[in-house]
């Protein structure tokens, strides 16, 4: 379980991020963050695993005080939480079995990492993992010659093989198109489902939100101003959210999306159906 205790960013512009945020996440639960850009989403993310420092107040993983972590401890503490980025954040010149098991970086020694030569056990991972997200038979493409749906299941997939307590996912549809959006969350909420894991997705898209997150936090200038269930977000919260708008438009379009897409089916990509995996071929990274 997560737990944000007080949590409190002030940047030395003297700009107030996030004002005594208090939050539970507990395991197995996906919560989608919405809130206006400068809301404080990737702010709270980020000071989840200190990639920025907290101004105060604490942050726990399990019985862990990440916020007191040395910084030695913390890069162990980092290997329980799984990043996903918006961009990606592939190596693009990297074959998508080498991004995914970068995602074991922090468990080898500094010459396997340096060569590249991951255990056994890594690579049969990375393989089910690829497999479970349909990228089975791209293992080795360059991440370069991959979609934008394609390269976030890559992310996804090595953010999973860290074997984390915890997901933080950062704007993890902005650069897709809608059916691909769909099918990205829908396999978040799938994979959280199946290892119990909490999840907080930073998300702008309000109907994809209520569409798979299981609960929503509203953040409006670093302050929690909505905490509950995906159908109790009215036109007055999303107005107290994200200021006046036609919310009711909306809503009735959340009920028509949530219709379509119960028509999609997890076909990934159109090249799915690619030749039967030679895995001798991985050879190299043992």
């Amino acid at each position: 379980m997560l737990k944000l205790a007080g949590l409190t960013k002030r940047y030395p512009t003297g700009d107030l991020a996030l004002k005594s945020i208090d939050l539970e996440v507990p395991d197995g639960q996906v919560m989608a963050l919405i809130g206006p850009s400068g809301a404080g989403k990737s702010t709270l993310i980020r000071c989840v695993n200190r990639l920025v420092e907290p101004t105060s107040g604490q942050v726990y993983l399990n019985e862990t005080e990440l916020s007191s972590l040395s910084q030695g401890q913390l890069r162990k503490a980092r290997r329980r939480m799984g990043m996903i980025f918006q961009e990606y954040a592939l190596v693009e010149r990297l074959s998508v079995m080498e991004n995914v098991l970068s995602g074991r970086l922090g468990y080898v020694s500094f010459w396997r990492s340096w060569f590249r030569k991951y255990p056994q056990s890594d690579i049969n991972e990375a393989f089910r993992l690829l497999e479970r997200v349909g990228l089975d038979h791209m293992v080795d493409k360059r991440a370069d010659e991959l979609s934008g749906g394609q390269r976030q299941r890559v992310g996804i997939c090595r953010a999973l093989i860290q074997n984390p307590d915890l997901l933080l996912v950062d704007e993890p549809t902005a650069s897709l198109d809608p059916k691909t959006s769909r099918q990205i969350m829908r396999l978040i909420v799938e994979l959280c489902g199946e290892r119990g894991l909490a999840a907080i997705v930073n998300i702008h898209d309000v109907m994809l939100a209520q569409m798979f997150a299981q609960r929503i936090v509203g953040l409006q200038l670093g302050e929690i101003v909505y905490d509950g269930p995906p159908d109790g977000l009215t036109a007055d919260v999303l107005t107290s959210i994200y200021g006046e708008e036609d919310w009711e438009a909306t809503i009735g379009k959340v009920e028509e999306e949530d219709q379509d897409a119960g028509d999609d089916v997890d076909e990934h990509d159109e090249d799915h159906h690619g030749p039967e995996l030679d895995r001798d071929r991985m050879a190299g990274l043992t």
